[in-house]
């Protein structure tokens, strides 16, 4: 589970922007494959198909440090960085030559085809606990409970601050 998931990918006409480099909405898409990726790989997907369970992203969060541009080869790098008590935390990078051009810190629950959230204590009774996955810095910690919206039965009424 802690193992790095690669796999290369060009970027194409229909990634770009107006200004002729990755569009940044595109990232997301594309390095939502090293999630797929890496639970294909990992045999998570599987184990969870079996059991009628799905991860669902709740958060993520994109930092660019550099422009990939057209017909430009890169890597998306995932893997499993921890979790908290409700949700898994996965990290996913750009990565060109070795350099890191994006990160995506991404949040996903575990939830059930028949309904319902999959408790870890669950999760890791049925898929095993992983094995040297890293402890999830402080500060994704407090990202995760600042970005945070009420839950789906809650009210969350759209109310701008003036």
């Amino acid at each position: 589970m802690a193992d790095v998931s690669r796999i290369r990918l060009t970027t194409l006409p229909t990634d770009l922007d107006i200004l002729m480099h990755m569009n940044n909405g595109r990232y997301l898409s594309l390095l939502d494959l090293g999630r797929w990726d890496l639970l294909i790989r990992t045999g998570l997907f599987d184990a969870m198909k079996q059991r009628g369970w799905y991860a669902v992203v709740s958060s993520e969060t994109i930092t660019f440090r550099k422009s990939l541009e057209l017909w430009q080869r890169f890597d998306v790098e995932s893997r499993m960085v921890g979790h908290d008590h409700k949700a898994l935390f996965m990290e996913h990078r750009a990565v060109v030559d070795g350099e890191v051009y994006a990160r995506v810190i991404m949040r996903a629950r575990v939830l059930r085809r028949s309904g319902g959230t999959v408790t870890h204590e669950e999760l890791f009774r049925e898929l095993g606990y992983p094995d040297q996955v890293p402890g999830v810095e402080d500060w994704v910690h407090d990202w995760a409970k600042a970005s945070a919206l009420p839950p789906a039965k809650a009210a969350a009424p759209s109310v701008w601050a003036d």
